[in-house]
C-alpha cells in the first residue's frame, strides 16, 4: 500500500509528491525494504516507485543475490514454512535436515549450488551410514528450499531435481533372513508376550499392550487418549490426536493432530478390551478423586494413561516398559512400541481382512510397509494352505518309488 508526502519544490506548482511503498525484502538480511520516488503528481511518483519495484522483482539486483548463502535462504524459507499448516514434529525434522545441509553447503552462495553438489551430499550421507528415511528427509527439505529460492528468483534451476537417493544392495543372507518378519510379532510371540505382561507387567502395561496389539494405533495416539474418546455402547475408540513431547518431558507436552488426515479414524474394539479399559477408567477416577483432594495442582485432563500428577505417560516410557517385558520372554526381536502396529496388520491379514480395509483401520501410515507385511503373511498362508491340503489328502497322493538303475 502506498503512502504519500507533499514537499516544497522549485517547479511551477511549488511542490512535489513523494510516494513510499514496500519493495521486496532484502534478500540477504530479510529486512524491510522501502522504496520512495518523487513526482509532480501522486500518479507520477507512484509510477516511478512501481518501476523500481518491478526491476527488483525481475532480478536486477544481482549483486545482492550473488552474496546470498544457502543457510540464509533456508532460514528465510523456514520462517514462511513454519507458519503453514504443518505439525511441529515435521518442522523439527525439517530443521534437523537443514542443520545437516548447512554442514555441506551452508556458507555457499545459493546460485552456485549445482545438481552435482546436491547429489554428492546424498552420496556422502549414504557413505556415512544414514538411513534411507533420513536421506529422504534431507532431500525433500532441500527440494522445498530450492523451490522457494526459484520462486523468489534467487536461482533459475532447482539443484535437487532429478537427484537419486542411494539404495543399499541387500546381501543374499539379508534376503534369505527375510527382515520383514522382524517387523511384527508372530502369533506365538504375541501370545508369549501378552502372557508375560499379565504375569510380570507393571500397572497399565496390560491395558497399553493389549490396546495397541488389537487396535493398531501408534503409541503417540494411545498416550493421547482421554476417557471421552471411548464409546462403550458401541465398543469403539475415536483417534483424533497424538502426544507431542520432543524433550520427553510429560509436563511440556502438546496435543497435535495425528500424522495424516487419514489417521483421524474410529476403530472398533473387542468387548474384552473395552471392559479392560472401562475398569482402568474406574480405577483412575478413584485415584484422581483421592489425589485432587490433597493436591490442587493435579493435572486433571482425564488422560487414560497418566502419571500420579495427571500428566500423560510419554512414548519413551511405553518403549522402556516393552523392553522390560520382552526381557522376560524368549523373544529376541529388537522392538519398539511400533511393532504392535505392524503386528496388528499381520493379524488382520491372517484373519482374511482385505488390504484397503486394513489401511483404513490403521490410518494408512506406511503403505509400503503395510503392503510388505500383508504380502508376507498372505504368501505364508498360501504356503500353509498347500501343506494342509497335502496332509489332508495324503492317503490318495501317489507313492514315490525309486527305480533301480
Amino acid at each position: 500500500m502506498a503512502s504519500f508526502k507533499k514537499i516544497q519544490a522549485n517547479n511551477k506548482q511549488g511542490y512535489k509528491w513523494i510516494c513510499i511503498k514496500d519493495g521486496p525484502p532484502d534478500p540477504v538480511t530479510g529486512k524491510r525494504n522501502q522504496i520512495e520516488r518523487r513526482g509532480d503528481t501522486k500518479k507520477e511518483a507512484e509510477a516511478r516507485v512501481d518501476d523500481v519495484i518491478a526491476s527488483l522483482m525481475d532480478g536486477i539486483n544481482i549483486k545482492m543475490i550473488k552474496n546470498l548463502p544457502f543457510n540464509k535462504v533456508a532460514e528465510n524459507w523456514m520462517e514462511v514454512y513454519s507458519r503453514s499448516n504443518v505439525k511441529k514434529s515435521t518442522i523439527r525434522n525439517r530443521k534437523n535436515s537443514i542443520t545437516l545441509l548447512n554442514k555441506f553447503i551452508g556458507e555457499q552462495n545459493i546460485d552456485k549450488i549445482t545438481h552435482r553438489a546436491h547429489q554428492l551430499i546424498l552420496n556422502k550421507l549414504f557413505d556415512q551410514g544414514y538411513s534411507r528415511s533420513h536421506m529422504e528427509g534431507v532431500h525433500v527439505t532441500a527440494n522445498l528450499i530450492y523451490k522457494y529460492a526459484t520462486k523468489e528468483k534467487f536461482i533459475k534451476d532447482n539443484p535437487a531435481s532429478g537427484a537419486t537417493i542411494p539404495i543399499k544392495t541387500m546381501t543374499v543372507e539379508e534376503i534369505e533372513n527375510n527382515p520383514i518378519a522382524e517387523k511384527y510379532f508372530e502369533k506365538s510371540e504375541l501370545t508369549e508376550l501378552l502372557e508375560a505382561v499379565v504375569k510380570h507387567g507393571l500397572p497399565d502395561d496390560r491395558e497399553m499392550f493389549y490396546l495397541m496389539a488389537f487396535s493398531g494405533m501408534r503409541s503417540g495416539e494411545m498416550v493421547a487418549l482421554k476417557e471421552t474418546d471411548f464409546d462403550f455402547d458401541f465398543n469403539k475408540v475415536r483417534i483424533t490426536k497424538t502426544l507431542y513431547n520432543p524433550d520427553n518431558n510429560a509436563k511440556q507436552y502438546e496435543l497435535t493432530p495425528p500424522k495424516t488426515k487419514r489417521s483421524i479414524r474410529t476403530v472398533d474394539l473387542d468387548p474384552s478390551i473395552m471392559n479392560m479399559i472401562k475398569e482402568r477408567i474406574k480405577r483412575q477416577r478413584k485415584i484422581r478423586m483421592s489425589v485432587m483432594h490433597f493436591s490442587p495442582d493435579y493435572h486433571d485432563e482425564k488422560f487414560l494413561f497418566c502419571n500420579e500428577d495427571g500428566y500423560p505417560t510419554i512414548q519413551k516410557t511405553v518403549n522402556r516398559r516393552l523392553e522390560r517385558i520382552i526381557s522376560k520372554t524368549t523373544i529376541r526381536k529388537k522392538a519398539t512400541s511400533h511393532i504392535f502396529r505392524h503386528t496388528h496388520i499381520s493379524m488382520l491379514a491372517e484373519a482374511g481382512v482385505d488390504l484397503p480395509t486394513i489401511m483404513q483401520r490403521v490410518g494408512h501410515d506406511d503403505p509400503k510397509t503395510t503392503l510388505q507385511i500383508y504380502t508376507h503373511v498372505t504368501d505364508k498362508m498360501k504356503q500353509d494352505a498347500g501343506e494342509k491340503v497335502n496332509l489332508h489328502f495324503k492317503d490318495i497322493l501317489p507313492t514315490s518309488r525309486v527305480q533301480e538303475m
